[in-house]
């Protein structure tokens, strides 16, 4: 399951887990242009719509907000020293973090793919 954020962010939940896996959408990729920085955000407890970390593109910057109120697990460092996975990839390769102990029933309250095609529309 995908569930996307107003703040163009996706969080995709693994199956038969309570961890998910959390970027930048494609549209918000395109918005920004090429992305050239990244500040990965902390480990630990965050809540829903925090800003937790920063992306710089070539014209501007944006935070990065926690989809749901969970625990920071794991960072994906790689984007440090290549940020332009986040231009290439940003839903696969270009993932920023992956969250545990997730509130129940905050995911299932985000966009599906066509609300949020429709909300970027």
């Amino acid at each position: 399951m995908i569930r996307y954020t107003p703040e163009h962010m996706w969080v995709q939940l693994e199956e038969g887990s309570a961890a998910a896996t959390v970027g930048i959408t494609r549209h918000a990729q395109e918005t920004l242009g090429d992305i050239v920085m990244i500040e990965l955000p902390a480990l630990g407890r965050h809540a829903q719509s925090a800003a937790v970390g920063v992306v710089e593109s070539s014209k501007t910057a944006a935070d990065l907000h926690m989809p749901a109120t969970g625990e920071i697990v794991e960072r994906n460092e790689a984007l440090v020293d290549r940020p332009e996975l986040l231009n290439a990839d940003p839903m696969g390769a270009g993932w920023v973090f992956k969250l545990a102990s997730i509130e129940p029933g905050q995911l299932e309250a985000l966009m599906d793919e066509g609300a949020y095609a429709a909300f970027t529309g």
